[in-house]
């Protein structure tokens, strides 16, 4: 009996004695911003316990990469006040290299853009001292998910770190060719405009990626006055904002739009209508709907679109206030 635990015990020290730091992606773009991956590359892992995953941010956008503890309900990346993260609590972020078992949440935090490309980028890791499957997600992108399997030294491991760079290089060139076939299906018809497109991707069976085209598609439009522009996101995950005139301090809120319509006329599309070329609007997030689950209470279809009716003649440019820094922009010229 005593044998057989030092023999055992011997497995541990090795193992930990061994321990290793294996690398992973996160996110990535095309070369003009346009194409944003929201993808842990790769999403699923089989390590010992004692290693760490050292997960490195490439892009333009933000990501986090989080492990709630067991039964954690899934917080907001940001509170009522917008820009303050609410992540684990308090403290909302850990540090560097810290431990995760499933007792505890583990959050990087928001890893911000780089504001210079050439930099090297941002990185966090995690150790893993405990056996278990572990999943882990973005708090920023909601379908931007993984699993990392935790096993016995004394097994071996399914894959080496040749193996997850390959597939991290495959799934990045899925990903972006995907976004590139809806930047040809997303072309909308006259007087509309497709408010960024994507599509949720499982490549794994250990979550979901998506591929995201952050670009008003019909950048530019031309109408005449008393015309009403529709603008439609497509994007079945991430939200978008039209937005008129100086960008307000929180993106998510709508302000200077028409009421609703009467009971019976309103389509659940938000309204606005410019009168003069220095009118400011603004539709607020335009979130994908709540897909239905089984066992779940029945959501409401979602609010994806934004109406304005332009009332005078003139050029007017529009951001997308969530996501401008990537290029998401557009002209609505009124003759």
């Amino acid at each position: 009996m005593i044998k057989g635990w030092i023999a055992a015990a011997a497995i541990v020290i090795a193992g930990s004695a061994h321990a290793k730091e294996w690398q992973a992606a996160v996110g990535g773009q095309s070369p003009d911003g346009s194409s944003q991956l929201l993808a842990f590359l790769p999403n699923e892992f089989w390590i010992h316990t004692g290693d760490s995953i050292r997960w490195n941010f490439f892009g333009n956008e933000i990501h986090s990469v989080t492990f709630l503890k067991k039964d954690q309900v899934r917080p907001p990346n940001y509170s009522s006040t917008f820009g303050v993260e609410v992540g684990c609590g308090n403290p909302v972020s850990t540090p560097d290299g810290a431990t995760y078992d499933g007792s505890s949440c583990v959050n990087s935090g928001n890893i911000p853009w780089r504001t210079n490309p050439s930099a090297s980028p941002s990185s966090y890791s995690v150790h893993f001292p405990a056996e278990g499957n572990f999943k882990f997600v973005c708090l920023v992108h909601v379908d931007q998910t993984g699993v990392v399997h935790v096993m016995n030294p004394a097994d071996s491991l399914p894959h080496d770190q040749e193996y997850y760079d390959s597939e991290a290089d495959l799934e990045r060139a899925v990903l972006l060719a995907d976004t590139n076939r809806l930047r040809r299906a997303g072309k909308p018809l006259k007087g509309r405009v497709t408010a960024g497109i994507g599509e949720i991707v499982t490549t794994t069976g250990g979550g979901s990626q998506v591929a995201s085209l952050m670009r008003f598609l019909r950048e530019t439009i031309v109408v005449r006055v008393g015309d009403t522009v529709e603008w439609t996101n497509l994007d079945p995950s991430i939200p978008h904002v039209v937005t008129f005139g100086e960008e307000p301090p929180d993106p998510r809120q709508p302000f200077n739009l028409l009421p609703p319509l009467p009971t019976g006329s309103d389509d659940g599309a938000r309204r606005a209508a410019i009168r003069s070329v220095g009118d400011r609007v603004s539709s607020g997030t335009l979130p994908p709907a709540s897909q239905d689950r089984v066992g779940l209470i029945q959501t409401s279809p979602g609010t994806t679109r934004f109406r304005v009716t332009f009332m005078v003649p003139g050029i007017f440019q529009y951001i997308c206030s969530i996501h401008d820094e990537h290029g998401m922009k557009g002209t609505v010229i009124v003759r």
